[in-house]
């Protein structure tokens, strides 16, 4: 029995677990508990069971938490659980996450062995000063040799990159990207460290041990990552990704586009076009549900027809494609200028967008602020629709 045609074809799994929990980090993770491993593939197995039948997918994206933590015998592992259930079809993006310190030969072979097309290795920085900053576990000589094993194998790499670390400047930013530049790789997401509640971070910024980058700095450091990514041959298709042609992501741009798309494990939250229903962030709680046969949702996020319409808008702006008028009425049923209008219009008059008639864009200086334009776009009328 296969599943319906009309079935999402994509999907995420998240696996929860880390050697190390960086200071930053408020994701549904685990570290230092790998006895819970066994535990965790069984009750995926079983979350997996709700699917009617094989659900073939476009893309499989696996993420966390660390999947390379479980190393090549857990990834097998990992993908056994699948079977049956998770079926990429030929040409699909299958894309693992990993920590630069867990790729080895052993782990590399077992990948492409599972049918695994993409990685994107948490590399954040290639100082070691920065690393440290950031708390992370691994060397800028890890990163590279990871870089270098994954595309011998034929593997299409993508490095993630942090900006506004403690204490960074933007001259080491800036060498950053160069070294970037130089490793080869496909794709790179560059993200701004965000300081969230509840982390060891906050705590350390609160009591005065840690200090934020100027929002000045911040966006001189955007702005140079895109200048030098662009010159480098990559394009920015949305606000934190860049890719080298033909190497954009296509799982993320599943997400973008409002497609649904399944997801498991803890904290995962899958999407019907409508509705979102994400699982119960502790992993513990997940097992335990899914091992008594209950739910492990822990919030169902049904939105509107506006709200969901308002939501297409936020995330098509994002993308440096921007929002085609005519395709946005056609997928949501509303008009643009109808729910955005009046804010359109300033945004064009303040230099934030531009709109030919037909599609709407955001301009550089739109991007660099449009974490605050969103509000605007959620707030009238998005019965749920947020983007939480």
């Amino acid at each position: 029995m296969t599943a319906a045609a009309d079935s999402p074809r994509a999907a995420y799994v998240h696996v929860p677990f880390c050697r190390h929990r960086c200071g930053y980090c408020d994701f549904a993770v685990v570290a230092g508990r790998d006895d819970l491993i066994d535990r965790y593939l069984g009750s995926l197995r079983r979350e997996l069971e709700r699917l009617p039948g094989p659900l073939d997918l476009a893309t499989l994206y696996v993420g966390g938490g660390t999947p390379s933590h479980l190393g090549a015998d857990g990834l097998r592992r990992l993908w056994g659980a699948f079977a049956g259930r998770l079926a990429p079809v030929a040409g699909a993006e299958v894309t693992i996450e990993a920590n630069p310190a867990d790729v080895d030969a052993a782990l590399v072979a077992a990948a492409v062995a599972c049918g695994v097309n993409r990685v994107s290795l948490g590399a954040q920085s290639l100082s070691a000063r920065t690393l440290a900053a950031l708390d992370r576990d691994h060397t800028p000589e890890q990163v590279r040799r990871a870089v270098d094993l994954l595309l011998a194998a034929g593997l299409a790499v993508n490095l993630d990159v942090m900006t506004a670390a403690p204490g960074q400047s933007l001259a080491e930013v800036e060498r950053d990207l160069d070294t970037v530049l130089a490793l080869g790789v496909h794709h790179v997401s560059v993200y701004c460290l965000t300081w969230e509640r509840g982390t060891r971070f906050i705590g350390l910024l609160n009591r005065g041990v840690l200090e934020r980058a100027e929002e000045d700095l911040e966006r001189r450091m955007f702005e140079g990552a895109i200048d030098r990514l662009e010159g480098g041959g990559f394009e920015h298709y949305e606000v934190s990704n860049f890719a080298r042609p033909g190497h954009r992501c296509r799982h993320n741009e599943g997400y973008w586009d409002c497609r649904p798309w399944e997801a498991f494990g803890p904290g995962a939250a899958r999407f019907d076009g409508r509705t979102r229903i994400t699982n119960h962030r502790s992993p513990f709680t997940w097992m335990r549900r899914i091992d008594a046969g209950l739910d492990p949702a822990a919030d169902h996020d049904r939105m509107t027809a506006e709200g969901a319409a308002r939501e297409r808008i936020v995330v098509g702006l994002r993308r440096r494609d921007g929002v085609d008028r005519e395709g946005f009425q056609n997928a949501s049923g509303l008009e643009f200028d109808d729910l955005a209008g009046d804010l359109l219009r300033e945004w064009v008059a303040k230099g934030w967008a531009v709109d030919d008639g037909g599609r709407i864009r955001l301009t550089r200086s739109g991007l660099l602020l449009s974490d605050s334009l969103w509000a605007g776009v959620l707030g009238a009328g998005s019965g749920g629709g947020g983007m939480g």
